[in-house]
């Protein structure tokens, strides 16, 4: 009697011994992962460790030298260049570092501008920028310029522009970059929504190490009347409620640590413990400089004389 073998389904983002140079630097050296479905993966490292290169990797924006990057099992290299634009902008969004909206344009339109180019129907794409902006909450601000909006504001409407139509792989470069603590925070928690309420499989980076922990240890949750609210989870009791989420440390474009989180912030290993307890060193020690609240002392001492 034989028995079917079924054979496990292909993770959405997949890294085989991905290797790339930048003239004669070796920015990312035989790195290997798999991204599984729903789960999320935070890659974290030293500035010029290959946390960003690794994200253009994932999305196609550049070719391995060596190894291979696949989406679902289908290697980015064996497909034409249509066929990536196709799987990136029906798969895959991105939320970049850098400020990348069209500040000419409006809320309404910096977010329906990919489903416009994907031919939708003026009522679908209304119902479609209407639902994420409402996700991100700029539902009442569909008319106004992108460029008067606030720092915080931005970083929603990209959101948005990424969220749109609800891919299924996000990819996030330092989200809360250069915002305040309150917009961070937001942030944050619309990372939570994204990945808990949509299933979306996510790869986040950051050099921020707070944000681990927080996104590890919350999940968003949708009562019977439809609220969302941010709880908190017990990380160390794994249970049915525990986030799936790994953490990546690269270090000179090589995998230093690749782990679960309680793992993480456990580890000895010097790259992990570089990163969660860095030396502060005393920059004035260096310097010599005249104290002016001494001089002025001084001064009044001697005019008691």
């Amino acid at each position: 009697m034989s028995t079917d073998l079924v054979s496990a389904p292909s993770p959405p983002l997949e890294f085989r011994d991905v290797s790339i140079r930048f003239d004669d630097r070796l920015a990312l050296d035989r790195i290997s992962f798999r991204l599984g479905e729903g789960e999320m993966i935070c890659v974290t490292g030293d500035s010029q460790s290959g946390k960003s290169v690794l994200l253009r990797l994932a999305i196609g924006f550049l070719s391995p030298d060596e190894g291979e990057v696949l989406i679902d099992g289908q290697p980015l290299a064996r497909i034409t260049e249509v066929e990536q634009l196709a799987l990136r902008r029906d798969r895959m969004g991105m939320v970049f570092q850098e400020n990348a909206l069209f500040t000419g344009k409006t809320v309404f339109e910096n977010a329906a501008y990919r489903l416009i180019d994907q031919r939708w129907g003026p009522e679908r794409i209304e119902e479609a920028v209407l639902e994420v902006l409402t996700f991100v909450g700029l539902q009442t601000d569909l008319e106004k310029p992108a460029e008067e909006l606030s720092g915080g504001m931005k970083r929603r409407l990209e959101f948005a522009r990424a969220l749109i139509g609800w891919p299924s792989i996000m990819l996030f470069d330092e989200p809360t970059s250069g915002l305040d603590p309150i917009n961070a925070r937001s942030v944050l928690d619309l990372v939570l929504r994204a990945r808990d309420l949509q299933g979306i499989t996510s790869l986040f980076v950051t050099k921020s190490m707070h944000e681990i922990p927080y996104l590890a240890g919350h999940r968003a949750c949708r009562d019977a009347e439809g609220q969302v609210s941010i709880e908190s989870v017990d990380t160390e009791r794994p249970s049915e409620s525990a986030v799936p989420m790994r953490v990546l440390v690269l270090e000179a474009g090589r995998v230093a640590f690749f782990g679960s989180v309680a793992d993480f912030q456990a580890s000895q290993d010097p790259a992990v413990r570089h990163l969660l307890q860095p030396v502060h060193q005393d920059v004035g020690a260096h310097f010599e400089y005249a104290d002016p609240w001494q001089q002025n002392r001084k001064g009044r001492d001697e005019g008691k004389e």
